[in-house]
């Protein structure tokens, strides 16, 4: 099945504890149905110190259901995604615009 979401897209959270929150897509794992989202589902890591980094306390972003994803659409509304053929390539669009994403 073709990839609905992919990296680079931007899109809204609809579900969960960052629920209306917007990023882009940095990395997709479509075996595990997952995607990681800048600035969203934020944990915080613990690293130690090494001679080329300091260590402490850092911010990851760490992976979120696809279905607690919709891409956003040219007016900044969440948007489910569907599939059509222009000149013989298969094409991904925005349900309510009907534009090509």
């Amino acid at each position: 099945m073709a990839a609905k979401l992919k990296k680079g897209d931007k899109v809204v959270v609809l579900a969960g504890k960052d629920k209306g929150k917007q990023g882009e897509i940095s990395s997709v794992n479509p075996s595990a149905g997952k995607a990681v989202v800048d600035g969203v589902n934020m944990a915080i890591r613990h690293t130690k110190q090494s001679q080329s980094d300091q260590g402490g306390r850092i911010p990851v972003a760490m992976p979120i259901q696809l279905s607690n994803l919709a891409l956003l659409d040219s007016n900044g509304k969440a948007t489910r995604v569907g599939f059509r053929e222009e000149d013989g390539k298969k094409v991904r669009f925005a349900k309510t615009t009907g534009e090509v994403v």
